[in-house]
């Protein structure tokens, strides 16, 4: 059995394309194109992170190139506006930026991203300096562990907490499904035998299958 990816520093991608807060409009357009990527971390000092920079704060550009906006479409959109005259990473950014630390597990980084609506973040180490960014898709590699490792892992998870009372289960991995089957001697016990499969990287659904209990799925999470 191999350890799962369990922290964001598993998964990360550790070359980042960045750039400081002085880099001018057509080299932020330049460089994110370079990378195919849709958003560039800026950063100030040593390499600490200061905020983002994305193709959404860049189109506001082109957006207001026709017109000037009138007075009351200023004050509805005026970051917009701003972002429209601006023409330096620092003026142009969304700051402070949503970072993670690169000993966050990946479930939390997983929920962050989910909550400022991201698709990227920033890692950064204890002192805030860019160490590299992590996707949806780096996230999502824990899913790629094959049936034999997540079962060699589930049953070591059981063996080690519930060794008395599930000792007699036969674990089974299908597509990253796992069923419990056999013999469980306190029901009660399949919700927190459900809790801790769940927990193991790369588990996608449990189902139990015990005796008096035939096809019991539990509570999700």
């Amino acid at each position: 059995m191999r350890n799962a990816a369990q922290f964001v520093s598993d998964v990360m991608t550790r070359s980042v394309a960045a750039v400081d807060r002085g880099a001018r409009f057509k080299e932020i357009v330049e460089t994110l194109r370079r990378w195919q990527i849709s958003a560039l971390p800026v950063l100030a000092g040593e390499g600490r992170v200061i905020g983002v920079v994305s193709e959404a704060d860049l189109l506001p550009k082109e957006g207001f190139r026709e017109r000037d906006p009138e007075r009351l479409e200023r004050l509805r959109r005026s970051d917009d506006v701003r972002r429209a005259e601006a023409v330096t990473a620092g003026e142009l950014m969304t700051s402070p930026a949503v970072t993670v630390r690169a000993d966050a597990t990946l479930g939390q980084a997983a929920r962050t991203m989910a909550r400022e609506s991201v698709k990227r973040l920033p890692v950064v180490n204890g002192d805030g300096l860019l160490v590299g960014i992590v996707s949806r898709a780096d996230l999502l590699k824990v899913f790629l562990r094959s049936d034999e490792d997540l079962a060699a892992e589930v049953r070591h998870v059981i063996g080690q907490l519930f060794a008395s009372p599930a000792k007699d289960l036969q674990v089974t991995v299908a597509d990253g499904v796992v069923t419990l089957s056999g013999r469980l001697r306190d029901r009660s016990l399949v919700p927190v035998v459900a809790r801790l499969v769940r927990g193991v990287e790369g588990v996608v659904d449990v189902n139990f299958d015990v005796t008096g209990t035939a096809s019991v799925r539990p509570p999700g999470p």
